[in-house]
């Protein structure tokens, strides 16, 4: 554990080192301790100091275990890290949860349950990460389900209207072209046109942009990161886009091999941990091909562990190259983020749109990028206000 800060008002060094080993502190003595030493006194209250936490659930309700996660690496050795993980699996009833038979018939799914599960997956033997495979299986599908029609039916309407099809699918059918076109065919006796040739409008060819999606994976984000993986996945199997997935803390990892399966994404991710959005946004830079062609979507609450100064100039030099970048400060049902709101800004500054968007509206938000709509507009349309 890292040292607590000298003796301040008084205090002695060594009793606060000790209030936090044993717990229990009053909140007087928690007010003397420092930031960091309040962050390490709830971390382990979090897990240590409740006795209900036996029969907790890893529902949306219960501790934050993403969160937590990303505290505990935040202030503790990794072998340290790991005996809490462990210690979290036992007092939650982790263990015993994933083996009862009963728990995939009563389980309702939850994406709050998923990050939790994903959150301590490196920490379960094998036999019960397989079962938590399986409810985060079931909480994809059900996510699947319910988005992957809408963001289908967004991004492939994302047609050219400037080009016609002489060949048009019924939903590609523009009704105004082609009874303008077939007037000459009208039948007075029957009242109606007699349509010779259908015209449509004209969709792009495959791969007509590419979509990078580069996704902040510390705990705060974790229902975030759900919903992308999800999205991801959805993207990937539209022939119209190309698609790579990029997640990050302090090191980066590409996804994209993996996006045909949204699970094999998440027990990928390492949710927790610091964040180094400048080191994100240079792997991304460097797989840009076609930048005047290229959506990055940075997901992420902006609080940079990393070199401030230089992620900035980064996302400043993207925009300048032609790439299409916005920053989505969640992707979640909440809808109110906790953002670092002076970089939000400075984002902002740069051209560059910074607000929180829900699921329901993530296909819709794609289709205005792809169409290379005004995403400020869009936003205010939708009654979402912008960082």
């Amino acid at each position: 554990m890292m040292k607590p800060e000298e003796a301040q008002d008084g205090v002695d060094s060594g009793a606060r080192r000790w209030r936090l080993v044993l717990g229990g502190s009053s909140q007087e003595e928690k007010q003397q301790m420092s930031r960091d030493e309040q962050q390490i006194d709830a971390a382990l209250s979090a897990l240590y100091d409740a006795d209900d936490t036996r029969s907790a659930s890893l529902g949306k309700s219960a501790m934050n275990v993403a969160r937590w996660l990303g505290d505990i690496r935040g202030y503790f050795p990794a072998s340290v890290v790991k005996v809490m993980q462990q210690d979290a699996l036992t007092r939650l009833n982790l263990h015993s949860m994933l083996l009862q038979p009963e728990l995939m018939q009563s389980l309702t799914p939850d994406v709050h349950l998923a990050a939790n599960l994903i959150a301590l997956s490196k920490a379960m033997p094998e036999k019960v990460k397989e079962t938590a495979r399986l409810v985060v299986r079931k909480v994809v599908d059900d996510l699947e389900q319910r988005l992957a029609q809408p963001m289908r039916s967004a991004v492939l309407g994302s047609v050219n209207r400037h080009q016609r099809n002489m060949r048009p699918r019924p939903a590609e059918i523009d009704w105004q072209r082609t009874i303008r076109a077939n007037l000459r065919h009208y039948q007075p006796q029957l009242s109606t046109i007699v349509v010779q040739q259908l015209i449509g409008f004209g969709r792009r060819r495959s791969s007509m942009r590419d979509i990078v999606l580069c996704i902040d994976q510390s705990g705060s984000m974790a229902s975030s990161v759900v919903y992308a993986s999800v999205f991801g996945a959805v993207l990937a199997s539209l022939r119209a886009v190309t698609t790579k997935m990029v997640v990050f803390d302090t090191a980066v990892a590409d996804l994209s091999e993996q996006l045909q399966d949204p699970v094999d994404v998440l027990f990928g991710i390492q949710l927790g941990g610091g964040t180094d959005i400048n080191l994100a946004l240079g792997y991304c830079q460097s797989i840009v091909t076609r930048p005047q062609e290229t959506i990055m979507v940075l997901i992420s609450d902006l609080f940079e562990g990393g070199n401030a100064n230089e992620m900035l100039a980064r996302a400043a030099q993207l925009v300048t190259s032609g790439v299409q970048l916005i920053a989505l400060l969640a992707l979640d049902d909440s809808g109110k983020p906790s953002y670092d709101h002076k970089m939000a800004q400075a984002f902002a500054n740069l051209g560059i749109p910074a607000f929180a968007c829900t699921p329901d509206l993530f296909p819709e938000l794609m289709a205005a990028l792809i169409n290379r709509q005004d995403v400020a507009l869009w936003a205010a349309q939708q009654d979402i206000v912008l960082a």
